[in-house]
């Protein structure tokens, strides 16, 4: 199986799994294991989203991305890092305070995944967005690069 196929097959995958959860999920009452069947079901929807977008970068599909665009997604990712990092901060502040045994593990997982996500959106800022981008700058460039006398009659 070659690669787009992989990511095809997997997308197929992570829609099984949140169809599944999501037809158990009713009958789970206990708050622990449906959240953390809840945050499976969302991470299955994240992965297959991922998977696709991951295809459409093997199948050469680019979608130009202008400045003004860039500096939105910069900002939001941004706004998102900051949440993240506040969001670290405070479960390491109340990590060690915490006694029960079945909480400190959930703030742990979340904890993790946290930090997952840090380290994602910084992955995005640096690889996809920054790469992606096609300045005014760029537009020109290719429109008058290779042209032999730059509008000018003759030279």
């Amino acid at each position: 199986m070659n690669l787009e196929g992989f990511m095809r097959e997997m997308v197929k995958r992570e829609e099984e799994i949140v169809a599944s959860l999501r037809e158990s999920l009713g009958r789970i009452s206990h708050p622990a294991v449906r959240g953390v069947l809840e945050g499976i079901s969302l991470d299955s929807v994240k992965h297959a989203r991922m998977y696709e977008a991951a295809l459409k970068l093997l199948q050469g599909v680019r979608e130009e991305v202008r400045e003004e665009q860039l500096r939105e997604q910069e900002e939001l990712l941004r706004k998102h890092l900051r949440w993240e990092e506040e969001l670290l901060e405070k479960i390491a502040s109340v990590l060690p305070e915490t006694e029960d045994e079945k909480v400190r593990m959930l703030l742990q997982a979340i904890r993790e995944d946290e930090r997952r996500h840090h380290l994602l959106l910084k992955k995005v800022m640096e690889l996809l967005v920054r790469r992606e981008t096609v300045t005014e700058e760029d537009v020109w460039d290719l429109l008058w690069k290779n042209v032999p006398f730059h509008g000018t009659p003759g030279g």
